[in-house]
């Protein structure tokens, strides 16, 4: 009997297999049917020790200093973090606000007195990265922010003070020289875009100032928007990122730079699992540029842009969500003489799709200045292809220009007769109601004045004092305008109007509103 009870038929050998193979296809493994178990498609790596040895002499700590004026005085110099700052400082405080007596026992005329705001040094802590021998380190620009002194530190201990080449805050990159006395040890960049999610991945940094710290996990998400900068496309990964790893490296499993650890998202300030590195396929050239010129020069189309939604795309027939649409076209910028309006929806730039409107700075911005591209627009229901030359985007420019010192004839008949239509109520732009709403003379259209609540309007966020200016890329200048537009829209079997709507300031944008 005992023999029998470890002897399995054919059958039941078979049987145990289709079994087998179904959890197996339930949870998305690989089944094997001649070793009769379930095998993982991709196993973990048995050891991430080689890679660190290869690469941990490459990776750095930052510690940059800065010298601020101390305005507290009687305050101790007490190190950066210590627990007891809050204290202390609320401590002497109260001291300084006492008189008399009681808030000054035992001074008197020749006790010692402070003489105004002294100054002290802030200290950050952060990690970096050397990418070319002779001397070249990478970290984030928010890491070494002002700072007076950079001081690279080594694992070897070897400490070396750094200059910057360049640094850019729109993807928080800086760019460092040091001179060493012999070569140093370098990692090279990989290829984010060949990053999938689930793949192992390992951090090395300076967490909480704790040097040479590794940590591993895997890609947890490609292309995260967390809304700190305009070219957003962040890798998510569950590598254990903490304050002090900014500026580090994150390598795939051959010891390449594939992101730099950037921000945590954490309630508590330690990690929770959800660290953010800035792929190297968008470091790299802004790293080429600052290495070369010491600044950026990023591509400038000229126009400002905003997302389509259901709605949106409804009413210019997109038949889905995508492209970008534009609000503002700058007449000074090269999209205006290339042909590009407010309302084309762009598509395509250079050949890529766009997808959604976050995707369209990012191609322009890695696109070279003065480069002769193709943008595909889609205008009244047609795609129509574009010539522009790019210009240059300079950080002190706005993307869009509003300052047309047009003053709109007023004086046209019924400006001031109220109108009602979805919702709201209209009334001409004369100078009352100018004055009334502080909108700017440069702006035309047709005044908001209430908007009901419960209405799809408010829903959007048109508030009275918005000026419509078109609907369905006609202008309107009167408040009659408003209800014959959307009535004949209505009667041509359209779902919804698309209204540019100024807000006081001038500053536009496109909102569909539903018709029903």
């Amino acid at each position: 009997m005992g023999v029998r009870s470890h002897m399995v038929s054919d059958k039941s050998r078979k049987s145990l297999a289709a079994r087998s193979a179904t959890v197996a296809l339930a949870l998305g493994l690989a089944f094997s049917p001649l070793a009769g178990h379930v095998a993982l498609a991709a196993s973990a790596p048995e050891s991430f020790a080689d890679l660190a040895d290869n690469v941990s002499a490459a990776v750095v700590n930052i510690s940059a200093s800065q010298t601020v004026e101390d305005k507290r005085v009687g305050v101790p110099n007490l190190p950066p973090g210590t627990p007891f700052d809050d204290l202390f400082e609320e401590f002497f405080k109260r001291r300084q606000g006492q008189g008399g007596p009681q808030g000054q026992q035992g001074q008197n005329d020749d006790s010692p007195r402070q003489q105004g705001p002294r100054s002290r040094r802030s200290s950050s802590l952060g990690s970096g990265f050397v990418i070319d021998s002779a001397g070249i380190v990478i970290t984030n620009n928010h890491v070494i922010a002002d700072a007076n002194e950079i001081t690279v530190i080594f694992t070897d201990g070897q400490k070396l003070k750094a200059e910057i080449i360049g640094k850019d805050a729109k993807v928080d990159i800086a760019v460092l020289r040091v001179k060493p006395d012999k070569p140093l040890k370098a990692v090279k960049f990989g290829d984010s875009e060949k990053m999938r999610v689930g793949e192992w991945v390992m951090a090395v940094g300076n967490p909480f100032g704790l040097g040479g710290t590794v940590t591993a996990g895997i890609v947890s998400a490609r292309n995260r928007n967390i809304d700190s900068g305009p070219y957003d496309n962040y890798i998510q990964t569950d590598a254990s990122i903490n304050k002090g790893n900014s500026g580090g490296p994150l390598f795939n499993m051959n010891g390449e730079v594939i992101g730099v650890n950037t921000a945590i998202l954490s309630p508590s300030g330690g990690s929770v699992g959800i660290g953010f590195a800035t792929p190297s396929a968008t470091v790299q050239p802004i790293i080429d540029q600052l290495q070369q010129f010491g600044e950026t020069r990023r591509g400038w189309l000229g126009v400002r842009i905003q997302n389509v939604d259901d709605a949106i795309a409804e009413s210019l027939k997109l038949g889905s969500t995508r492209g970008a649409l534009v609000a503002v076209v700058d007449d000074k910028g090269p999209g205006k003489p290339a042909g590009l309006k407010a309302g084309d929806v762009i598509l395509k730039f250079d050949g890529r799709d766009v997808k959604e409107s976050r995707d369209l700075p990012k191609l322009v911005a890695a696109t070279p200045v003065g480069k002769a591209v193709t943008v595909m627009v889609m205008r009244g229901g047609k795609e129509v292809p574009l010539t522009v030359t790019l210009g240059r985007l300079e950080d002190s420019e706005k993307q869009a220009s509003l300052d047309s010192k047009t003053v709109p004839d007023e004086a046209k008949p019924n400006a001031n007769v109220v109108q009602r239509a979805l919702g709201m109520e209209f009334a001409g732009l004369d100078p009352d109601v100018r004055k009334r709403f502080s909108i700017k003379d440069s702006v035309k259209g047709v005044v908001v004045t209430t908007v009901d609540p419960s209405s799809t309007a408010a829903e959007k966020r048109i508030s009275p004092g918005d000026t419509i200016v078109e609907i369905n890329q006609e202008a309107v200048s009167k408040p009659g305008d408003v209800a014959s537009k959307t009535k004949a829209l209505k009667e041509a079997g359209r779902k919804s109007a698309l209204f540019l709507v100024a807000n006081p300031q001038g500053e536009v944008r496109f909102v569909a509103l539903a018709l029903d």
